[in-house]
């Protein structure tokens, strides 16, 4: 019986924590999921749904398995998360960047950096990434094997720093590559420790992180003090940077802060590209009914001369191999954020400082979004598929307002990059070829990729 009023309406009350593995010890779940990580992603989703608690050490993670949570995460609730903390352990290498940056600082250079990014500025790289793509092409020769994941490193670097800097680091390229892989091999390294070892302490892998910081930054640090001697507009990114002004003081930015954004553009346009095609011709490999259905399909729009960006609408079957290799292998294959104050997420309670990952590697492969997830299938992107599924089971590139701002640029170099090679050479595993995924900072080959290269008749 009620008396009074009518009864006041009762909300569900907030639950305290999701379900989840239950591991004990200093170091809880973390030892599990290290020793796999993309299988104890799955395993949990499947295991535990859209939500799972774990334990890292002493921090409390939520790990988020569902497009609409993974929306709650980057959009609506973005305001009160930041980066989590294992990225900014990053700042040491990127410094304040777009990648690590918050607040209202990351804004302002998000403003400063986005117009380098506009549609109209990315068409005019479409050529460059051709070039570079054919001239890496002529020095294969016929018959070779090649680890062609170093060769995809050497490919992306030339472009991201012709394209973006004005640059040519052709010379360098080899000092670069190697000073970004021990930064890539300690970041994984670290990422299995259950505590977080300040940078100061002179540790094997802390001594050789700053070496290969200082490798690179020698490298940033010339291209910027070459150009600001010769104070050409060169329309590119670092001559946006190097002109823009603050609103209010008018002061310009620092070497140090155009630093920091060529470091981030360098790792997320370098590294993230290159590791999206070596996962592509992995997978054309292994598929050679796609690989074949791709061949024809350039052939036919093309006739053999070498690819435009005008000609990227009229490769739907090259874009689906793009989207499926990003779907099965995305190169930010997690992504973190951590909360800066309570928050409510699946009707849980998410408290301060908790860490929240979104797990892109699982959500790409629910098969309540992807029929027959663990299979290379390019045909499955036509006919609109991506508007039929929610909005963020596939977001190899985040979302929201800090989706990746080079999302285009990327896209357009990996089917570029595609369309110039598949017409003139076939690309197969060589017998010795080991390929097993490495999710460390990206989602890499842990022991590169030997191929046979055989150039095609024209």
């Amino acid at each position: 019986m009620t008396t009074g009023s009518a009864a006041i309406r009762q909300e569900p009350p907030v639950k305290s924590c999701p379900p989840g593995p239950q591991g004990g010890g200093l170091t809880g779940d973390l030892r599990e999921f290290t020793a796999d990580r993309l299988g104890t992603l799955s395993r949990w989703a499947r295991e535990y749904g859209d939500l799972v608690s774990a334990r890292f050490g002493p921090r409390r993670i939520l790990f988020v398995n569902h497009p609409d949570l993974v929306e709650e995460v980057l959009v609506h609730q973005n305001r009160k998360l930041i980066k989590h903390y294992r990225l900014r352990q990053a700042k040491r290498t990127l410094g304040e960047g777009l990648l690590t940056s918050e607040g209202d600082f990351w804004r302002a250079q998000r403003k400063l950096v986005q117009p380098a990014f506009h549609r109209e500025k990315i068409a005019g790289f479409a050529e460059l990434m051709v070039d570079y793509a054919l001239r890496l092409v002529g020095t294969w020769g016929e018959g070779r094997e090649l680890d062609v994941q170093a060769e995809m490193m050497r490919l992306t670097l030339q472009i991201v720093a012709k394209a973006l800097f004005g640059a040519d680091v052709g010379g360098e390229s080899a000092d670069v590559t190697a000073a970004m892989e021990t930064l890539m091999h300690n970041f994984e390294a670290s990422s299995a420790l259950p505590i977080i070892i300040p940078q100061w302490v002179p540790t094997p892998s802390n001594l050789r992180t700053g070496a290969a910081i200082r490798r690179l930054n020698r490298v940033l640090y010339r291209i910027i003090a070459e150009r600001r001697k010769d104070g050409e507009d060169r329309g590119d990114l670092l001559s946006m940077l190097l002109q823009a002004q603050d609103e209010e003081s008018g002061r310009r930015m620092t070497d140090r802060q155009l630093r920091d954004e060529c470091m981030t553009l360098f790792l997320a346009g370098h590294e993230t590209t290159a590791n999206t095609l070596s996962w592509a011709w992995y997978l054309l490999a292994k598929h050679p009914e796609a690989a074949a259905q791709l061949r024809e399909e350039l052939e036919k729009v093309l006739g053999g001369r070498r690819p435009t960006l005008a000609d990227l609408p009229r490769l739907p079957y090259t874009e689906g191999v793009v989207n499926e290799s990003l779907r099965l292998y995305p190169p930010a294959w997690i992504v973190g954020r951590e909360a800066a104050e309570p928050i409510e997420l699946g009707g849980y309670r998410v408290d301060r400082g908790t860490t929240l990952f979104l797990a892109a590697c699982a959500i790409h492969r629910d098969p309540r979004w992807f029929d027959d997830p663990d299979a290379f299938r390019p045909e499955r992107w036509a006919g609109g598929f991506q508007q039929r599924i929610p909005r963020y089971a596939y977001f190899p590139f985040g979302g929201g307002p800090r989706i990746c701002i080079g999302n285009s640029f990327a896209q357009m170099e990996v089917a570029l990059v595609i369309a110039s090679i598949v017409p003139r050479y076939r690309l197969e595993l060589a017998p010795s070829a080991r390929v097993e995924p490495l999710a460390s900072m990206t989602l890499r080959m842990t022991h590169g990729l030997v191929m046979r290269v055989e150039r095609l008749a024209r």
